[in-house]
């Protein structure tokens, strides 16, 4: 029964909880970088900007904490600089793209699913930190 067990956990394979950290951190924060926060900038230089209005907040202004939690942070998250923070912030501008942009919906036109997701890895990485493989990990 022991080799069983331990082809059922996958013993076998080295763990490595800094560099899963490691891989959570890049994944996430490149992802959202890449496909969803470097599209924002040129629509916060335009003239007139369309963006919904968080909390009361002016479309601009609403529009300019979207880009700080889905550019900026995710390259704080990604070097693991002030990852903790950069994780929580990503993770309040998820949450409100999910409520607001989204509606609370995790099906259907207007499904939130992908933000909702995105929001749950972030929670991850501000509960566990950065890992050891980051500036922060390097600082202890």
């Amino acid at each position: 029964m022991p080799r069983s067990s331990s082809i059922l956990h996958a013993d076998f394979l080295p763990t490595s909880t800094d560099l899963a950290l490691l891989l959570l951190r890049v994944w996430l924060g490149a992802s959202l970088l890449l496909l969803h926060g470097i599209g924002k900038i040129p629509r916060l230089m335009a003239d007139e900007v369309r963006f919904a209005s968080v909390a009361g907040l002016s479309p601009t202004v609403s529009l300019a904490l979207a880009v700080l939690g889905e550019v900026i942070a995710p390259v704080f998250l990604i070097l693991g600089l002030g990852a903790r923070w950069a994780a929580a912030l990503s993770a309040a501008t998820m949450l409100g793209a999910f409520l607001v942009g989204h509606g609370a919906a995790l099906s259907g036109e207007r499904s939130g699913e992908l933000p909702f997701i995105f929001l749950a890895g972030f929670l991850a990485l501000f509960i566990a930190g950065p890992g050891r493989f980051s500036i922060d990990g390097r600082a202890r």
